[in-house]
């Protein structure tokens, strides 16, 4: 997807159509392309079933016990929100929630030795959890207390350890943590793909501890939100967004050229026309020959007739193998979702595993996490994503990285808006004057 700015111009998938809303709110003329026929590129969800069949090329219609097509929403990169997360400030922020309705993720888990378990992270999970020993629980709990209470601007919390200076692995140290809850903590709290936050100063780590923490206190089940329909429903609320403030959306529309001049990008040209910009956004797939692939990612969705063994017959949840448990340098993650979330037919379920590739057998690498879902309907659909550095020229988004959440997809749409602006982006400036288009009576 293309964004123009005349300031700004887009080509899109879901962070160029929240930057088109947010964009048309602070009073920028923009003017948003796609190729596509829908909204979002590869954050769209895909409907009806027998689409997802023609798209990925599988030789049979579903069959009968798949239910009616029309039931079927099909997510192309699983996310879920962090309950108090920087994407569910955004929505509250320019009140795309009213376009959308969110149900709580029911649970999160991670894997240990070939079985999964609950993520423990309050006080009495802690206690409660069956991953750690006695004494380990204790030493954890200690933990935990350590993180509520650590306030960075108030010293006398932080009880040796300097935030900006003290490595996580000496905090662990502090703490007496062994392997099993360093990598859990690491990894389904702080929500690290490898462990090269283990030798970098803590802060970030505690906050991101902190975060889930805070996103879990909000709803009790899980720290994650997932919207009802799919996530094809939040660049379309964005797209809402936009043209209420006056962005103009062009879907259908190729993309022939993008038009230089003097070295900068002046416009696009399409269909024998050209629409000329100041600004211009894009996700990597318009440009790929100015981008640079640095990995890839390996996607299954799989089709289910059943929850997942072990999570007490969730509806939802997320899996997090830890790198270390299965000898990786990153980690695998599992997000299920289901009919309960009008994504699927009654009685069905959508497990989608991802993790970066490492190897040049991906499909052997995912075999862990293909195991916790036996046994799988329909696992035909398998497909790489390529993850690519920034052009110089364009302000390109990232491609999704493996993760479940959409922390690092908003880390760079702040990124984008400030090499756009010159400025940080603001949350308090995202809130609407109280004399918006829709008048007093709405706010």
């Amino acid at each position: 997807m293309f964004l123009f700015c005349y300031l700004c111009f887009q080509f899109c998938s879901l962070q160029e159509c929240i930057l088109s809303g947010i964009m048309s709110v602070n009073g920028k003329k923009v003017l948003h392309m796609d190729r596509n026929p829908y909204y979002g590129g590869e954050s769209s969800s895909i409907t009806p079933l027998e689409e997802l069949y023609k798209r990925f090329n599988l030789q049979d219609s579903p069959p009968e016990s798949m239910g009616r097509g029309r039931d079927w929403n099909v997510d192309l990169i699983p996310k879920f929100l962090m309950a108090n997360g920087q994407l569910v400030k955004m929505l509250l922020y320019t009140e795309v929630t009213r376009y959308l309705d969110f149900k709580v993720v029911e649970g999160s888990f991670v894997y240990k030795g070939g079985k999964i378990y609950k993520v423990p992270s309050t006080e009495t999970e802690a206690l409660a959890s069956n991953l750690m020993g006695m004494f380990e629980k204790r030493r954890f709990r200690k933990f935990l207390v350590f993180v509520a209470n650590f306030d960075e601007n108030d010293p006398k919390t932080f009880e040796g350890v300097d935030p900006k200076a003290t490595t996580m692995r000496d905090v662990y140290k502090k703490f007496d943590l062994g392997q099993d809850v360093i990598d859990f903590t690491g990894h389904a709290l702080a929500l690290y793909r490898t462990d090269d936050y283990l030798d970098v100063p803590c802060l970030e780590t505690i906050n991101r501890i902190k975060l889930y923490s805070e996103s879990l206190a909000r709803y009790g089940k899980s720290p994650y939100l997932y919207p009802l329909y799919g996530l094809g429903e939040l660049p379309q609320g964005f797209a809402r967004l936009s043209a209420i403030y006056g962005g103009t959306y062009m879907l259908n529309k190729p993309v022939d050229e993008i038009v230089m001049e003097g070295g900068k990008v002046v416009g696009v040209k399409s269909e024998g026309e050209v629409a000329r910009c100041k600004q211009l956004i894009c996700d990597p797939s318009y440009i790929s020959d100015r981008v640079r692939k640095v990995g890839q990612v390996i996607r299954v969705i799989c089709i289910l007739s059943h929850p997942i063994k072990n999570t007490n017959d969730a509806n939802s949840c997320q899996i997090i193998i830890p790198q270390n448990q299965v000898n990786r340098n990153s980690d695998i993650y599992v997000c299920m979702i289901s009919y309960a979330h009008n994504v699927a037919a009654q009685g069905k379920y959508i497990a989608i595993v991802s993790t970066t590739v490492e190897t040049s057998e991906p499909e052997t690498e995912i075999e862990p996490a293909l195991e916790l879902l036996e046994p799988i309907d329909q696992k035909s659909v398998l497909f790489s994503c390529v993850i690519a550095q920034r052009s110089v020229l364009v302000f390109a988004s990232r491609s999704y990285d493996a993760t479940t959440h959409f922390e690092t997809t908003c880390n760079d749409i702040k990124d984008i808006y400030k090499r756009m602006t010159g400025t940080d982006f603001d949350f308090e400036n995202m809130k609407r004057k109280q004399n918006d288009v829709f008048g007093e009576d709405e706010q």
